[in-house]
């Protein structure tokens, strides 16, 4: 029997019966505000689906069979429900045992199945790749070399760490954008996003006003400073404007989240591979790992960029190929939109101040924008590929392309749970457990959609696979970057020569690599637990380290010491409110409701989920203030955590003093920062940059004033 929420109450369990709350989106490919659920989940997704529904579909008895529904209860903003079936486990029992239809266990019997085809799809995909990588490590360099022999520029110090980790500053605008594409999409958000709109409906589509918006910020705010500033670590602002103790404080925050954050991306197509093909996850993680390895080693940027490109393209391909199938099999755009807005799926978030509600207009213009602004703007990975281009002018148009790039993958993957939920609206995959998990929906679909056409196993898993690889290739070029500025250089007391830089890279990646297949195998036993440390360290740094950036650019008044106060706070309240959120989602405390599902029109036999029989009620109407700032939405987290630093930095400032911006380099502010400085009180001569522009405006309101001037002339006569 389903169970209705009384108002104002949940229904939830003791530890002994623990529900797992329902999971949170993984937002991209750099570790993300997620609960430890969506991540977990994903891992087992492709696997557990791919090959087996491509075979089974096809055996499913089409004849009228008795029908059971699913429903799960709608509740208010102010409450949380759990899915539960109105089934009787007399009726489960009897379908199970009605020998007329395939039951869902014969179903995952017929799994592992990857043709021939599909073999070669996938393997073509690994074969580009390290052509690729050997083509930058060898045969360019090779000719690069040749060209310039004896050229006293390409002689220069520096010019070996300059050309494999930024590409000599000399990429083209096109394919870094689809580099940077590549590096904020991973195969978790490709699964997680289809699914978050199928469980929850549209309200999370709203992050794409703050995908526009964090653009923007990173346009105005942050290219135009770390583009002059010629960066090739992100952190090394942080020097500039605090000192090395808030730079290695940063660089220490982004080599903890990165290192745990990659084995997880690796652990996600590696264990599907495995489900599909049987092949042990022991072989398939290191032989695909060290292809990435080899590439991103002795190819450096040039190759993992390029790579990069491909993927992008086998990743956009597969998405689009598999909605304009999916679209035209349902019955077209108008069918798709009828169900989901008959079960309440098209909607806008809520209204309301309740920051506990999961997705309201607040969390998602505020928590978001931020998020994605430090995201976008203060991640290595992503500021490496800007500072990649020649100039600030290339960057721009770099971000211009990366910002619609990622909003046209989220529009196609928010179009892509819909169709998911209209291809299922009468028999949802979850309650009858043929998917075993939420984001296991998007294979499911792929592999019903594409089951007719030889090679699309192989392509959604080249996929996933691509997706995993740019974020792995992405990931070990900017932690390379990472050792060689921040760890190793400033206490190196005499400059390293290009052998010595080269060397250090190349074994940076190739030790980080090795070190996260190994975490790999740890996964499978602990994984859990190592997935909630990466996800709550993407929750607890993100951020202070995105106060740190917005308090060295906007704010010149905040000296180092008052910085690393507001982070230290910070860094220990969000560690607490994640701790606490994490302990609440695992044992029921906290579940967010669901939208209705039905399994109506089922044509197999299935053995309902139903709510565990311990299940208790928990009053909502008297929660405590404590209880409100752990279960927040998650998309505050990066907004509390900046604001707290903030706040805090500047109650420090009065014990440690403020700073005098009339004595601080210029080029560490943005342009328009810089004019306030100079038009109030800190600066009365213009510096050289500032000077040149003057005199341009100047000059332009002579222009101005002599066309005026003519037109007047001319009606005189």
């Amino acid at each position: 029997m389903s169970s209705e929420p009384a108002g104002g109450q949940i229904i939830t369990t003791t530890p002994s019966a623990t529900i797992m709350a329902s999971s949170q989106l993984a937002g991209s490919s750099t570790p993300s505000t997620t609960t430890t659920t969506s991540t977990t989940v994903a891992a087992e997704i492709v696997g557990s689906t791919v090959a087996g529904i491509k075979e089974t579909m096809k055996t499913l008895i089409t004849t009228p069979t008795a029908r059971t529904t699913t429903t799960t209860s709608m509740a208010t903003p102010s409450t949380t429900t759990i899915s539960s079936v109105s089934s009787t486990a007399a009726i489960s029992s009897s379908l199970a045992n009605d020998p007329t239809k395939q039951s869902v266990a014969d179903l995952s019997s017929s799994l592992q199945h990857f043709g021939i085809v599909d073999y070669c799809v996938f393997v073509l995909m690994l074969i580009i790749c390290a052509a690729i990588g050997f083509y930058f490590g060898f045969i360019e360099k090779k000719q690069k070399k040749k060209g310039q022999k004896g050229s006293a520029t390409e002689q220069r110090r520096g010019s070996e760490a300059l050309d494999y980790l930024v590409g000599g500053r000399k990429m083209k605008v096109f394919p870094v954008s689809l580099s940077l594409v590549a590096s904020f999409v991973s195969g978790i958000s490709l699964l997680g996003t289809s699914t978050e709109i199928y469980v929850y409906g549209t309200q999370y589509a709203f992050i794409l006003i703050t995908l526009a918006l964090s653009g923007v910020i990173s346009w105005y705010v942050f290219l135009p400073v770390f583009c002059n500033l010629q960066l090739t670590s992100t952190y090394e602002y942080f020097e500039m404007r605090f000192g090395k103790g808030i730079r290695l404080f940063g660089s220490i925050l982004f080599s903890l989240g990165t290192i745990t954050w990659l084995p997880i991306v690796i652990y996600v197509p590696a264990l599907a591979f495995n489900q599909v093909t049987g092949v042990n996850i022991h072989i398939i993680t290191p032989v695909v790992c060290m292809v990435c390895i080899f590439y991103t080693c002795v190819g450096g940027l040039k190759a993992v960029v390029w790579t990069d490109v491909i993927q992008t393209v086998i990743m956009v391909g597969a998405i689009i190929f598999v909605i304009v199938k999916g679209t035209i099999d349902v019955g077209g755009l108008g069918v798709v939109w009828e169900r989901n807005v008959a079960t309440g799926r098209i909607e806008i978030p809520e209204l309301t101040w309740d920051p506990t509600s999961r997705v309201s207009m607040l969390s998602i213009l505020v928590g978001t924008t931020l998020w994605y602004t430090q995201v976008n703007c203060g991640n290595q990975v992503i500021v490496q590929r800007y500072l990649s281009v020649p100039s600030l002018k290339e960057a721009k148009v770099a971000c211009i392309y990366f910002t619609v790039g990622i909003i046209i993958i989220n529009v196609l993957t928010m179009y892509n749970g819909l169709l998911i939920f209209a291809n299922y609206h009468d028999c949802d995959p979850l309650s009858t457990q043929l998917a075993k998990a939420k984001d296991q929906m998007v294979p499911l679909m792929v592999m019903e959609t594409l089951k007719s056409l030889p090679g699309m196993a192989g392509l959604f898993v080249a996929g996933v696979f691509s997706a995993a690889l740019s974020s792995l290739s992405t990931g070990l070029n900017s932690l390379a970057a990472v050792f060689l500025e921040d760890y190793i250089k400033p206490f190196k007391k005499t400059p390293l020569t290009e052998r010595q830089t080269a060397w250090i890279m190349r074994l940076t990646v190739v030790i980080i690599g090795i070190i996260s297949v190994a975490l790999v195998l740890v996964i499978q036993f602990l994984g859990h637990a190592v997935i909630q440390l990466s996800t709550t360290l993407a929750s607890v740094t993100g951020g202070p380290l995105l106060s740190l950036f917005l308090m060295g650019l906007l704010m010149p008044w905040i000296n180092s010491k008052s910085a690393i106060s507001g982070c230290i706070v910070a860094f220990v309240t969000m560690t607490w409110i994640c701790i606490k959120c994490q302990i609440a989602l695992a044992t029921g405390e906290l579940v967010y409701p669901e939208k209705p599902f039905s399994t109506e029109g089922c044509t197999y036999d299935f053995e309902p989920k139903m709510t565990p029989a311990n299940a208790t009620i928990i009053d909502t109407s008297s929660k405590t203030f404590a209880q409100y700032i752990y279960q927040m939405s998650f998309f505050f987290y990066a907004a509390v955590g900046c604001f707290i630093s903030v706040a805090v930095a500047h109650l420090a400032s009065c014990a440690f003093g403020r700073n005098d911006p009339a004595t601080m380099n210029r080029q560490l502010f943005p342009p328009f920062v810089r004019k306030f400085i100079k038009s109030k009180e800190y600066q009365s001569v213009f510096d050289k940059e500032d000077e040149d522009e003057t005199l341009v405006m100047v000059y332009d309101m002579q222009i101005k004033s002599d066309l005026k001037q003519s037109l007047k002339d001319d009606e005189v006569l």
